[in-house]
């Protein structure tokens, strides 16, 4: 894209109360304007206080729209926006000046813009209020995010977790899904040294006031610490006091305990660089919640702010902050994170200078990794994706390229088309055959008429087609998988019309022209593309003894060898496993009329029933397209085949940092790296072995391993640059 991307912002958020909502929408106006996007942030109500909104004054290519004050709807009171209205609202907005992408917060406002249809495939949705755990994930609550999902660009995920669930229980979530963790400004003022304590000691909580948040019991900390001789006060910022339906008294006992209790020393709302210096001048933040939040997906953003400001902070024990600070982080609330317990961790920060310095440094480290600076660049990268710049060959075109894509099958173009249809000077339409041999003849010749370039997806009967029908000045790309050559069709295609035949191995390109004659200046390689951005994910806990398999049928994909391979390991140490990923044979119904079939999988899975050694040891998974977050828990992806044309799953797994182990089938060696090929299951199983006996540490083989595989799928097979080849292959020369 030659110009800025052009965002609009609207959070389901007053920006009048500061809350963890309300900084989002703070920052991530900050953070697309250091991105490089226009942005205009739409508020929700009338402003009354400008905290949040004056420090947005001045950032490069901002503006702040204020519907209520512009009049932009007829007959708006002081009332904030409903989320009617706001579809309303953007929508106008978008007439006068289209957006490219439109980022939204909040689900019942993503639900009416989604509804109203004027911004498919240009919502960026942030969402954090959705069922969170698998009895909250009704099927109405699925298909309500389906919907979400299938209409929105990228879906922004508060952390890994979130990302993962969500794909999990909504498929079309899955290669949409992105990260955006909460983002902290660096202090804008000196930090003062936390190594001695202010007497009183000094506690801090900023945000909103909620009876899950603990804010009310939090109040009593001081006198419950004095009765243990430990002198403290507890300081807090904020004015979001929540009216909670079940707790129909909690707004005025919160309002009077922050007012009258000794001790206790609110500081009302404040700008967020006031509500940090606060903090700062403070000794212990305090991030404790009730239990029922222990579950939650989310990231707490004080915590974070806490960290940048090197305070130590008392939380919850709770997988996510486990995964932020680690198992031995020294100021978890013990026991059931009551009051007494929140108090004890207290009184072990205050009496433990080691402990507290420990935490401080956790706190700080895990900070840095969420700075304003590493979230735009995190927007930066999907900006580039979303928007990619046209090459000189195509900007320099009086019109688009014409750009043709036919096929029965396009699952393996899917990430090719999304490029090709948001890169600059390419046209695309698509040509999708109902049945290999099936289409609409009618719609076909169109196509070939209007192409300047078609590209038909497997060398079957919709390339012998295109081949008879091709348009005098126009070009056609052919791409050849494997199962194509064992049929006739490619001795049927005229390949004088054909100006280039694509095969996905070199090994293929040669067995391509041996078996058809064609001419080898006709024949390129362009291997498949895998999303490595998508792929890269932190790995599980135990992922180094878990071997994984993506697709088991048909027999020539030799399962049985992989259960060898599992077999030697356990015979070693009986922490190995092996995922499977996969439709079972039975679910093709042309493999499961062949006997042999049906023999191979009779021996095997008769054979994972009887083998001590694998007793308990295979987990099947159910076939889906959440195999990036699958791969979080496969240390090594192997491959076992008897053949294949690429073999998708060891670059996959290698993206995510697995290692893979391939079988020397025909052709591996000319893709994958020799290091990862072994001559037989034995020399696998003792290879693979090999990278996981020393401990995890700096020099952890399997660690160091995987991210050589990574970095080999990066140069290789990362979707962008895979996406350029075939570009350059399209433009004409």
């Amino acid at each position: 894209m030659s110009r800025k991307p052009r965002a609009l912002i609207y959070g389901d958020v007053d920006l009048n109360l500061i809350d963890g909502s309300a900084v989002w929408a703070q920052s991530m106006v900050q953070a697309l304007s250091l991105a490089g996007c226009e942005t205009r942030l739409v508020l929700k109500s009338p402003i009354l206080t400008g905290r949040l909104i004056d420090p947005l004054a001045g950032l490069p290519g901002v503006t702040v729209v204020r519907p209520h004050e512009e009049g932009l709807l007829p007959g708006l009171t002081d009332r904030p926006l409903s989320p009617v209205q706001a579809s309303e609202v953007l929508s106008g907005l978008d007439q006068d000046e289209p957006c490219d992408l439109l980022v939204l917060r909040g689900r019942r406002l993503v639900t009416r813009i989604v509804a109203d249809r004027a911004f498919a495939g240009r919502i960026w949705a942030y969402l954090t209020d959705i069922p969170q755990s698998a009895p909250e994930m009704t099927e109405d609550a699925r298909s309500q995010l389906a919907r979400i999902a299938t209409a929105s660009h990228r879906l922004l995920c508060q952390t890994e977790e979130l990302r993962c669930f969500l794909e999990t229980w909504v498929p079309e979530a899955c290669g949409r899904c992105v990260l955006s963790p909460p983002a902290v400004p660096d202090p804008g003022f000196p930090v003062p040294d936390h190594d001695r304590l202010h007497d009183p000691v000094r506690l801090v909580y900023t945000g909103k006031f909620a009876p899950r948040w603990n804010t009310l019991p939090m109040t009593r900390l001081p006198a419950l610490l004095a009765e243990q001789g430990i002198r403290a006060e507890l300081h807090t910022v904020g004015d979001k006091i929540h009216d909670d339906p079940a707790h129909p008294e909690f707004h005025a006992t919160m309002a009077q305990a922050l007012r009258g209790t000794p001790g206790v020393h609110d500081h009302g709302g404040q700008p967020r660089e006031e509500a940090m210096r606060i903090a700062a001048d403070c000794d212990l933040g305090l991030g404790w919640c009730d239990t029922t939040l222990d579950a939650s997906l989310e990231l707490s953003t004080k915590i974070l702010e806490f960290g940048a400001l090197g305070l130590p902070v008392v939380l919850n024990r709770t997988p996510a902050h486990e995964a932020l600070l680690g198992s031995d982080y020294p100021l978890y609330v013990p026991g059931s994170a009551a009051l007494p317990d929140a108090a004890e961790a207290v009184t072990r920060a205050v009496r433990d200078p080691e402990a507290r310095r420990t935490a401080a440094d956790r706190c700080r480290a895990a900070a840095r990794r969420f700075t304003l600076e590493e979230a735009a660049a995190r927007l930066r990268t999907q900006l580039h994706h979303a928007f990619p710049s046209a090459p000189d060959a195509l900007a320099a075109r009086p019109r688009p390229l014409r750009v043709g894509v036919a096929g029965h099958d396009l699952k393996f173009l899917t990430r090719l088309l999304d490029h090709f249809r948001a890169l600059p000077g390419l046209d695309v339409r698509v040509d999708a055959w109902p049945a290999l041999a099936r289409h609409d003849a009618a719609a076909s010749r169109e196509l070939a008429h209007w192409a300047d370039v078609v590209v038909v997806e497997w060398c079957a009967p919709a390339a012998v087609w295109y081949s008879r029908h091709k348009r005098r000045g126009s070009r056609l790309l052919v791409r050849l998988h494997r199962f194509e050559l064992d049929a006739e069709w490619p001795r049927q295609v005229d390949i004088d019309a054909v100006d280039r035949v694509v095969c996905v191995s070199p090994y293929y390109a040669r067995r391509a022209q041996e078996a058809t004659g064609w001419p080898e200046s006709k024949i390129t390689t362009i291997p498949n593309w895998v999303d490595t951005e998508q792929l890269d994910r932190p790995k599980a806990p135990g992922a180094r003894f878990r071997l994984g398999m993506i697709g088991i049928a048909p027999s020539r994909k030799r399962l049985d060898l992989g259960l060898d391979v599992l077999e030697k390991l356990r015979a070693r140490d009986r922490r190995w496993h092996l995922s499977v990923k996969s439709k079972p044979a039975w679910e093709y119904w042309w493999i499961w009329k062949k006997p042999e079939e049906r023999a191979h999988y009779d021996d095997v899975l008769r054979r994972i029933h009887t083998s001590p050694l694998l007793e308990g040891a295979v987990v099947f998974d159910e076939f889906g397209q959440d195999v990036a977050s699958w791969l979080r828990r496969v240390g090594h992806v192997l491959s076992t085949s008897d053949d294949e044309s690429f073999h998708l799953s060891p670059a996959e797994g290698m993206a995510s940092g697995a290692v893979p182990a391939l079988l020397p089938w025909p052709g591996a060696d000319e893709i994958y790296d020799r290091r990862w090929i072994h001559d037989s299951p034995e020399a696998m199983a003792e290879a693979v072995a090999g990278l996981v006996e020393e401990t995890d540490g700096p020099g952890d083989p399997w660690r160091a391993a995987g991210q050589e595989a990574r970095r080999q799928a990066r140069e290789t097979f990362a979707l962008e640059r895979v996406a350029e080849t075939w570009t350059e292959l399209l433009i004409p020369r």
